[in-house]
């Protein structure tokens, strides 16, 4: 195959619709667009958001209140049973990068409980759920939060 081969899928072509040739074509005079009012003129229809007169959802939810969301720490979440796959007996944000677990260096990492440890790790990641902690000491590991 070469690149004068490629052509777009079947039917995902559409000739445009043609306004305003005459008024044989079924799409002449008004353009489609019936007469008068708000949505024949330039520019017209509605704004985004506009429920018809209806009080907006935008201002019938209640506002009130803090929200924690813009504050949350987010982090990349990491099982124990990915752990096996990465070289080394220290485990930080930058050797699970480079084994690829963790797709940025940007976001702290969590470890949660799902799986088993085989071998003495020490772990230097941002957060760590109890249970996990327990494992990692119980295999003879160490873990410290930065």
């Amino acid at each position: 195959m070469n690149l004068q081969d490629l052509s777009p899928v079947k039917g995902s072509k559409h000739a445009a619709k043609r306004l305003g040739q005459g008024i044989g074509s079924g799409t002449g005079k008004t353009s489609g667009k019936g007469n008068k009012g708000h949505k024949s003129r330039t520019g017209g229809g509605v704004r985004p958001g506009f429920e018809g007169g209806q009080m907006p959802l935008a201002r019938r939810v209640p506002k009130r209140g803090f929200n924690n969301a813009r504050f949350a720490t987010e982090y990349q979440v990491v099982n124990l049973d990915r752990l096996d796959k990465v070289e080394g007996k220290e485990i930080s944000l930058e050797t699970l990068y480079d084994a690829g677990i963790v797709k940025t260096r940007a976001l702290p990492v969590k470890i949660l409980a799902d799986g088993e440890v085989t071998r003495p790790l020490t772990l230097k990641v941002g957060a760590i759920s109890e249970k996990a902690k327990q494992k990692i000491e119980a295999a003879g590991g160490k873990v410290e939060v930065i």
